[in-house]
């Protein structure tokens, strides 16, 4: 069988890439390895004999951890107690350090030894990751908010086109369109901080001197955000293909539900609104709806649990889902095509042209169906 001999054991330590310090009852350091080397930058010859608070960012600092291993409930032992460690270049290191007091065979403290593991790469996971659920949530309450801008600025236009003069239009248009690309710039924002967070790399970029700034310059500018101004011509003389299209908008931010609705409104539609899956159930089981259009995060239930209790009873209702986050990352539109949904997925802000045209593929996929006019009634 296998055996450790001393010296064995002693190179394996001494090759660990942790940090091994140990110290006498005075708190000389009497031991250092070659992780510690790497680690402190100090060789041997340097550290040896030398007070341990050396390695110590303060003396108050050294004093701590030797108290929390004194004290500690496991007798002078410590686990995974996060300190400081600084290195010969004067550059502190956060480790996490597991020790213990050595004592003889009198039960006398005669020192004590600790293995520390350098955290900052742990620290570095641990901050990407909470910059990244940042990010997931800054898209979200970003976007809620640009949807109803989004919605009201579409309005805006449509009333400036019908009521204001051709002199009047123009300057108004002009505003309208700086408007429209202060959200494009802001969608580009959000887009690229989703993007990095997902990477896992922020990059930074000087603004002033000896500061340093997140790059969110966006690469591209995102699509449009709105629809193009009208043509101009008055909207009576148009057709009006959504006219009677009965929609049922669920979304549990009121602002995006008013706003969309009176986008759709705008379109004749005739419109019934909810803000939580129960109640949009009440409205399908007794109106007549021709098609909904579901947030994806909920209270009750999300899409994709929505989606399915549609499809179960009601099976020809199209329903379209449309998220605030860039990043689905409980994959409920992916679970939800893999169980049959069929047509857009709008990210909001969703833009009133593109949703005008899915609506009018729906109407026009509907007119030679089957369906029960019945569907609620």
């Amino acid at each position: 069988m296998f055996s450790l001999d001393q010296n064995y054991l002693q190179r394996l330590v001494e090759s660990s890439p942790d940090i091994v310090v140990a110290v006498d009852h005075e708190g000389f350091i009497i031991y250092y390895n070659d992780g510690a080397r790497r680690s402190l930058h100090y060789t041997p010859a340097e550290i040896i004999g030398q007070k341990v608070t050396r390695i110590y960012p303060s003396l108050e600092e050294a004093q701590r951890v030797m108290k929390a291993m004194r004290d500690s409930s496991d007798v002078g032992k410590v686990s995974s107690l996060e300190t400081v460690f600084r290195s010969k270049d004067n550059e502190d290191i956060p480790v996490a350090i597991s020790g213990s007091v050595i004592y003889d065979e009198h039960g006398e403290a005669i020192g004590s030894i600790g293995f520390a593991r350098d955290i900052r790469r742990m620290r570095q996971r641990e901050q990407l990751a909470t910059a990244g659920e940042i990010a997931v949530s800054l898209a979200h309450e970003i976007n809620n908010p640009l949807e109803s801008i989004t919605n009201n600025l579409e309005l805006l236009a449509r009333d400036v086109e019908t009521h204001l003069s051709e002199a009047e239009r123009v300057i108004e248009n002009e505003r309208i369109e700086s408007i429209r690309l202060g959200v494009r710039k802001v969608q580009a924002i959000v887009k690229r901080l989703d993007e990095m967070a997902r990477a896992g790399k922020y990059l930074t970029r000087d603004y002033m001197q000896g500061k340093r700034m997140t790059d969110l310059a966006p690469r591209e500018m995102a699509g449009s955000a709105t629809a193009a101004a009208p043509n101009g011509h008055p909207r009576e003389e148009q057709e009006w293909p959504l006219s009677g299209m009965a929609v049922l908008v669920l979304d549990d931010d009121v602002s995006v539900v008013n706003s969309l609705c009176d986008i759709l409104r705008a379109e004749r539609c005739v419109v019934y609104s909810a803000t939580r899956p129960s109640a949009a159930f009440g409205i399908i089981r007794n109106m007549k709806v021709d098609a909904v259009l579901s947030d994806v995060v909920m209270p009750e239930m999300d899409g994709y649990e929505f989606y399915l209790r549609v499809k179960e009873e009601f099976a020809n209702l199209p329903c379209v889902l449309m998220t605030a986050y860039y990043y689905d990352k409980d994959h409920i539109i992916k679970r939800s095509k893999l169980r049959g949904l069929e047509g857009a997925i709008f990210k909001k802000p969703v833009n009133p042209a593109k949703l005008r045209q899915m609506l009018c593929a729906l109407r026009q996929n509907q007119a030679g169906s089957p369906r029960a006019a019945s569907i609620g009634a």
